[in-house]
């Protein structure tokens, strides 16, 4: 091979033809360092027939640089980079850039210096260095890192260092994980889980591409047959790759994992230190990581040898990307174990509608686990219907639901009241004005945090303390919280239960892994009495002593433009109501609503399921909705609002007319301003047999805007906002 075709990380090049130098061996999937103008570039060695690109006389090519030390991106991996940046729209350079999510590990084998405790204690010890003390036990990492974990200079670590209060550990960056034992410790399973366990296993040693869709109620112990399938991919040699929708979930998982295959899987998410992403990636690429659990990022990760991928809670929003590269994790895990042949499992008590109708049509194999582990049974929902049942006046917990709670005091249970709302109100105004705080950036109010003193706009991160007086008018004290956020229910149990010992549990809260691990550990021995949380404490925790659940507004999620809202209202509901009687004690959940007699919550009330999604089914249906139709946005975003504007009228004037497509738009997106750009939306609906991708490139490519403009595109959107 004289001349290869290499796809390089610039969006404003197209695919570079170099030169081949004596000595060099490159092959598709090969890394390479290539010039470009006086500049070094990474790039991508591609199949020339899969990348057009423009002929260059062999004379005027270039030679390549180095060929890094990793192993070439496998050809299933590129297989699914060229499927995902076609399905979704999306420059076939920003998907590859997913796959080298470790620019480090790209540098060949190292060692690196890292820094721990020593334990000896110094009569000078400033409350800097008392500080990182503090923070530092069991931690071992490079000075920037700890740094950034203590919350102190590089220079006062370095002082510590000299101190002989840190000592410095050479460490090697490849250094394996430690083997984890597929018979470690075998569970004993129910005769229905052992035949779920059988039918994933034998998938995982045919070696062949095989969907399955594991359903099952909450408490049936879904992870208990999957755990069986990880164990015969890995008597098989294999790599298993599970994807979970949230980092705080992985700590929980972990511990699970380990006691029941012996060490911790390997780790991907964005709370990593980059030491840490350099070897899991480095491990990955050359097969010695053998289960990989993470975020839906770790999805485009270079295994060498994958044997099945797991997507555990497979429903969730948040395996949805929306921005950069807007793809669905879950559908695109799919992908990948078609392009790998092997089996993937998407495992949920609250399935998509998509994966239920692909189960219908036979594109997945459904298995079902209807009754939970161990004789446990399902919990007794009721409904508070707030029209009849009023909170006290400035309170948000029903009267039924406080007797609740008082009577699980007493017995010495626990409980768990659920609100999506993270902070203390979602809106802050001036009674003697009426002045409303909103974000100078996003077209969204302020949201007051309490714990933290802070007015915060959860869209953008903007940030003020919270005054003392109005800045409109000046009026000192007269700032009133409207609505409630989940602190504000913290501090009204707090007032109804004062002895209660109460866990206030959002993102803001569990910043970590490792507040995460702290929470569990605290409400499993029983040091927690009252959790109250947003959409983070729905799903994968298992404390046998939370016996109550309180869904405090579970219209909320009903409101707005959400084409979804009914079905993520009822998965939220769902999962959260299956945090209840898991253990021996029955559980007991109490849903607040002003609407009893929305479809939803009659479902939930009446615990059909088949029901509900039946004549959700058909309502999507009768509006061409996924899944039996398509949709797709298109996002025009500028920091100038008119810019923004004649843009998204340039792209619906030259809209194409077609029979089986209806275009709606261009509007003001329902958030206009976000991050300091202005935005239009256009929604596109099209039959299921449309070529959605070809019209949307068709009617794109020959447009052009100024460069202020930034057009998106969604294929499956699920923001609308």
């Amino acid at each position: 091979m004289n001349r290869v075709r290499c796809l390089v990380f610039n969006s404003a090049l197209g695919p570079l033809d170099y030169r081949v130098p004596a000595g060099i061996t490159v092959e598709p999937g090969s890394v390479v360092l290539a010039p470009l103008g006086p500049r070094q570039i990474i790039g991508v060695v591609w199949e020339a027939e899969r990348l057009p690109g423009t002929e260059v006389p062999d004379a005027k090519l270039r030679p390549l640089l180095q060929v890094l030390p990793v192993p070439p991106l496998p050809a299933p991996l590129r297989r699914l980079i060229e499927w995902t940046a076609d399905y979704y729209v999306a420059p076939l350079a920003a998907v590859t850039r997913m796959a080298l999510s470790s620019t480090a590990a790209l540098q060949g084998g190292s060692t690196v210096t890292e820094y721990r405790l020593t334990g000896k204690e110094t009569a000078r010890l400033t409350p800097q260095r008392l500080i990182a003390l503090d923070l530092l036990h069991d931690q071992q990492a490079t000075i920037r890192e700890l740094s950034e974990i203590a919350g102190v200079s590089d220079a006062v670590l370095r002082g510590m260092v000299n101190a002989g209060l840190l000592e410095p550990v050479v460490v090697d960056s490849d250094r394996p994980y430690p083997p984890a034992d597929p018979n470690f410790a075998a569970p004993d399973l129910s005769d229905l889980q052992a035949d779920v366990a059988a039918k994933f296993v034998s998938a995982v040693k045919a070696h062949a591409f095989r969907p399955f869709l594991l359903d099952g109620v909450t408490g049936s112990g879904k992870t208990e047959t999957y755990f069986e399938a990880i164990a015969a991919a890995l008597e098989a040699g294999g790599q298993v790759l599970v994807l979970l929708p949230e980092i705080a979930l992985t700590e929980t998982f972990l511990k699970r994992f380990e006691a029941r295959f012996g060490v911790a899987p390997v780790t991907w998410h964005s709370s990593l230190k980059s030491s840490e992403r350099r070897r899991a990636w480095r491990a990955v690429a050359n097969g010695t990581a053998q289960v990989v659990v993470g975020a839906r990022s770790a999805l485009f990760l270079p295994f060498a040898k994958l044997g099945l991928i797991v997507v555990d809670e497979a429903h969730e929003i948040s395996f949805k990307q929306d921005d950069g590269v807007r793809y669905n994790a879950r559908d695109v895990a799919v992908m990948r174990a078609h392009f790998e042949k092997v089996p993937v499992i998407l495992a949920s008590a609250t399935p998509a509608l998509e994966s239920l109708q692909m189960a219908e049509a036979g594109r997945y194999e459904r298995v079902v686990l209807p009754a939970r582990f161990g004789g446990a049974t399902m919990p007794d929902i009721q409904i508070v219907d707030l029209r009849v049942e009023q909170p006290e006046r400035n309170h948000w917990i029903a009267p039924p639901l406080v007797k609740a709670l008082k009577d699980r005091l007493d017995k010495g249970e626990q409980s768990l009241l659920f609100l999506n709302r993270r902070g203390y109100a979602p809106l802050t105004l001036c009674r003697t004005c009426g002045y409303r705080f909103q974000c100078p950036n996003c077209s969204a109010w302020l949201v007051e945090h309490r714990l933290s003193r802070r007015l915060a706009c959860h869209h953008c991160g903007h940030e003020v303390p919270t005054p003392d007086a109005c800045p409109e008018c000046s009026e000192p004290d007269c700032l009133v919280a409207c609505g409630p956020g989940v602190e504000r229910i913290a501090d009204e149990v707090a007032e109804i239960l004062p002895e209660a010992r109460v866990a206030l549990v959002t993102s803001d809260t569990l910043t970590s892994p490792a507040k995460a691990a702290e929470f569990v550990e605290m409400a499993s021995n029983k040091a927690i009495d009252v959790i109250v949380g947003t959409q983070l404490v729905t799903k994968g925790y298992h404390f046998p002593e939370l016996t109550l659940v309180g869904v405090i507004d579970a219209d909320m999620g009903l409101e707005g433009g959400d084409l979804r809202a009914a079905e993520r209202t009822y998965q939220q509901v769902a999962q959260v109501a299956g945090r209840a009687g898991r253990g021996e004690k029955p559980g007991e959940v109490l849903i607040q609503t002003r609407h009893p007699e929305a479809p939803v919550i009659e479902a939930l009330a009446s615990g059909d399921r088949d029901a509900f999604y039946a004549a959700e089914a058909e309502a999507r249906r009768d509006a061409g909705a996924p899944p039996f139709g398509r949709w797709a946005a298109i996002i025009v975003s500028s920091e100038d609002e008119a810019e923004a504007r004649d843009a998204a009228r340039g792209i619906g004037g030259s809209a194409p007319r077609l029979d089986d497509v209806l275009i709606l738009g261009p509007a003001p997106a329902p958030l206009s301003l976000l991050r300091g750009r202005y935005r239009y939306r256009l929604l596109i609906n099209a039959r299921r047999s449309t070529e959605l991708q070809r019209v949307i490139r068709e009617w794109l490519d020959p447009l052009r805007f100024p460069p202020g403009v930034r057009v998106a595109v969604d294929i499956d959107p699920y923001s609308f906002v």
